[in-house]
């Protein structure tokens, strides 16, 4: 399934500034029972969400109104632990577009550049910089250019690596169907040329 096209993302962003998080923190194991990818994102961070009577706590980043966008900034090691698809469609669904952290799983990262949610790398130092900024001014907007491979906020910027191959699909809307799809025109040629 196709996404839309990412070139440059401009958006307030929401802060979470623990380390670690793991797969089941970020869609807990009980609600991947469902067969389509709708809906995930009602229970992404469920257990930080809500408390046991189902009601929504307070100085959790999600549910705080100053912070909204759709960029989601975590602490070091995002998405370790089991290697649940699921988890990016949690945060795709919620409405993440991009999620930055220093570090990631890689079947997490693996995962989230395959149904549209860009993982982008940055340094330690960046990275807190970047949370402390939003912490205290969440209005602060966050520009990610995929066609530069930047990010930047408040006159700062870093670059980042992505894959050249999932930077194309992300760039044109592509998932692996529509990518080779896309090249029908060449493989054609070839198809001729080598008949």
């Amino acid at each position: 399934m196709s996404k839309e096209k990412f070139i440059t993302l401009k958006s307030t962003a929401v802060p979470l500034p623990v380390e670690n998080i793991d797969t089941d923190q970020i869609i807990p194991a009980r609600f991947l029972k469902a067969t389509t990818r709708e809906g995930f994102g009602d229970n992404l961070f469920r257990d930080w969400r809500y408390d046991s009577d189902n009601q929504p706590i307070k100085d959790f980043a999600l549910n705080n109104p100053a912070y909204s966008g759709k960029v989601l900034v975590a602490g070091k090691n995002f998405g370790c632990g089991s290697s649940r698809e699921h988890a990016a469609w949690s945060i795709y669904d919620y409405g993440f577009r991009v999620v930055v952290s220093s570090f990631y799983a890689d079947i997490f990262k693996n995962n989230a550049l395959n149904n549209a949610v860009l993982p982008v790398v940055v340094s330690d130092a960046f990275l807190k910089e970047l949370l402390d900024t939003i912490q205290a001014d969440p209005k602060t907007e966050v520009i990610v250019s995929l066609e530069n491979k930047t990010i930047s906020f408040n006159n700062k910027t870093e670059s980042f690596d992505i894959n050249a191959y999932k930077r194309t699909c992300l760039m044109n809307g592509y998932d692996d169907i529509d990518y080779l799809l896309s090249l029908n025109k060449e493989i054609k040629e070839y198809d001729l040329a080598h008949s």
